[in-house]
């Protein structure tokens, strides 16, 4: 290989080491010159997703001369301590330049938990990541019992996909959702995401599996996401060992804002410091209570709103 420079994508972070995919084909694995190790100290320096330049060193080893502007970033909080601290936590950027971010939640077996999933719609809001939501294992139940538990989602304009790994049921609609884009999966355990993946792709959830159990080994907890190229184009990026994701960077009172149906009501709210708890003139309740906000995401937007003013407490004791 010729001396000179080519760009790519990062599509696996382990140790120091980064597997580029190079645009022209082919994978290199590469490593960072010193002085680029300088930059980006509140966050992750490269991360899977991530644009490079890099220059050869042999046919299969490479360092990584650029590093291009994310467009976004798939990111928790990384306490830089052993306890959870507002001040001292750090991005741990998990995956960069996401198109979409899949919440894939199961109709039964589990059941949905609703306040994980607008948490979750919470963290895409916030890194302004487009957040598709799929409902897999309809088949036990009906199309028409998942379409009255989560068609509130669809009313505040998340795209929501009623699927069944097992029957096939609206998989082709599914995976032309992926095509050409970069898509990270997420979901609890359970919920069928490896069935998902086959049906998408025979043999998708294999090199999947593969990889989250080479990252993990050594490891208390697994911590790298994969790029896994579709064959009609576009990724799937997993994200496994994800268990409890913390919001980065935001103030209690500006939580409000990254609920879609919250946020054009905020404005009519008697006062501006409004909480939404039991102010008088709060447009967020009048909604709520004439039926134009559900109760189970005025209930998460409660239950968030506590959970990070308690973080606040702790860390500046206000």
């Amino acid at each position: 290989m010729d001396k000179q420079s080519f760009d790519g994508t990062v599509v696996q972070s382990i140790s120091g080491f980064y597997t580029v995919l190079l645009d022209q084909g082919g994978e290199i694995v590469c490593k960072l010159p010193g002085r680029l190790k300088q930059t980006r100290k509140q966050t992750d320096l490269v991360a899977v997703g991530e644009r490079v330049t890099i220059e050869p060193i042999d046919e299969e080893s490479g360092l990584i001369t650029h590093i291009f502007a994310r467009r976004n970033a798939l990111a928790r909080t990384r306490p830089s301590g052993h306890s959870r601290q507002w001040q001292t936590e750090k991005e741990q950027v998990l995956v960069a330049n996401v198109d979409q971010i899949v919440l894939i939640n199961s109709l039964h077996k589990p059941v949905t938990n609703l306040r994980k999933l607008d948490r979750m719609l919470v963290v895409t809001e916030v890194q302004q990541i487009p957040a598709v939501i799929c409902i897999n294992k309809v088949d036990l139940g009906s199309e028409v019992e998942a379409r009255k538990i989560f068609s509130v989602y669809e009313k505040i304009g998340y795209p929501v996909f009623y699927v069944s790994a097992k029957t096939g049921l609206n998989i082709d609609s599914f995976k032309s959702q992926l095509l050409g884009r970069i898509s990270v999966f997420t979901g609890s355990s359970g919920v069928g995401k490896s069935s998902l993946l086959n049906a998408i792709q025979p043999g998708l959830s294999l090199k999947v599996s593969a990889v989250s159990e080479a990252t993990d080994k050594g490891m208390h907890t697994t911590r790298y996401a994969h790029l896994i190229p579709l064959k009609e184009g576009g990724f799937v990026a997993d994200t496994p060992g994800i268990r409890g994701w913390a919001l980065y960077n935001l103030e209690p009172e500006e939580l409000d804002g990254y609920f879609r149906e919250m946020a054009p009501l905020v404005a009519n709210c008697q006062f501006s410091d409004c909480t939404h708890r039991h102010e008088p003139g709060c447009a967020i309740r009048a909604a709520v209570t004439a039926g134009e906000i559900e109760g189970s995401r005025y209930d998460s937007y409660l239950r968030l709103r506590e959970e990070h003013e308690a973080l606040l407490q702790a860390a500046y004791g206000r």
